[in-house]
């Protein structure tokens, strides 16, 4: 009986090799500090050692990678891709959203809990092989899986326009993705992530496409950010509005918040030393 097989770059980029629910690889983290972290799980240093605890612990905690996968949650921080696919899908603003998860590979949904539970607490998902479980969950809840189960957006993406949906938000981690996904539809709603470690020239190509993108630990985009962004959400690891469309978006989603919110107008981006990934990468 063949094993599945999951390839997730996690906690600092950290390459993660999960097979049949267990930890199989560990690699070596990009990142040695992320205040996300720190402030969530208490993690100071990002090591081997600390991400393999996080990965076991979401494996057991919400199954990640198994059959017993929790499909459906709640919001896990204020301004995440996820948080922000689920506040547009719950206000009008998006008709259904294209993103991955690891079991099935790229999802179409106009669930906005099933979105959040598909993202809100994954990592990157760079290979994956189905886990009838997880598809089977995802389908019960209103998702759309491609045929045969794979991680390709731009398929996914035009998947959810032939169905009939019209406003359709989908997440990209390449830029070969986001130009694909442009060229299908204009309107979409192109979000990157999972971008530490992109090339400076990749980083310029995503922004001259991408109506948001989230800054992981990237110098390139918080760079380009001083640009580029129309708005800001979050200062450790922020996510920007490109576009006006992207904007409009994240102010839904800040409304969202139930913590106090500044609203400012300043030069962008804001980014506090003391609250920066580190290094940079």
């Amino acid at each position: 009986m063949s094993k599945d097989r999951h390839v997730l770059e996690a906690l600092g980029k950290t390459r993660v090799v999960v097979e049949d629910g267990k930890v199989i690889e560990i690699g070596r983290p990009l990142v040695g500090y992320c205040r996300l972290w720190d402030k969530i799980r208490g993690i100071k240093e990002l090591n081997e050692r600390a991400v393999k605890e996080n990965i076991e612990f979401r494996i057991k905690d919400f199954g990640m990678c198994t059959g017993d996968r929790m499909v459906e949650m709640d919001a896990f921080v204020g301004f995440g891709a996820s948080e922000t696919f689920m506040t547009a899908l719950s206000r009008g603003l998006l008709d259904c959203t294209v993103t991955v998860c690891e079991g099935a590979g790229t999802v179409i949904t106009a669930n906005p809990a099933l979105v959040q539970g598909i993202g809100g607490r994954l990592s990157g998902v760079c290979e994956t092989t189905p886990v009838a479980g997880i598809i089977t969950k995802l389908k019960e809840k209103g998702g759309l899986i491609l045929n045969p189960p794979r991680i390709d957006q731009p398929a996914g993406l035009q998947m959810a326009l032939d169905d009939g949906y019209q406003r359709v938000g989908v997440t990209v981690s390449t830029v070969k993705d986001a130009q694909q996904c442009r060229a299908i539809s204009e309107g979409a709603i192109i979000v990157g992530v999972h971008l530490t470690g992109i090339s400076r020239e990749d980083a310029e190509a995503l922004c001259a496409i991408a109506d948001l993108v989230t800054a992981c630990a990237s110098p390139h985009i918080r760079d380009l950010a001083g640009t580029k962004a129309v708005l800001q959400a979050g200062t450790a690891v922020p996510l920007f509005a490109l576009t006006g469309r992207g904007k409009e978006i994240l102010l839904e989603r800040a409304k969202e918040i139930k913590e106090p919110l500044l609203v400012n107008t300043m030069r962008l981006p804001v980014l506090p030393a003391d609250k920066q990934p580190k290094p940079l990468v």
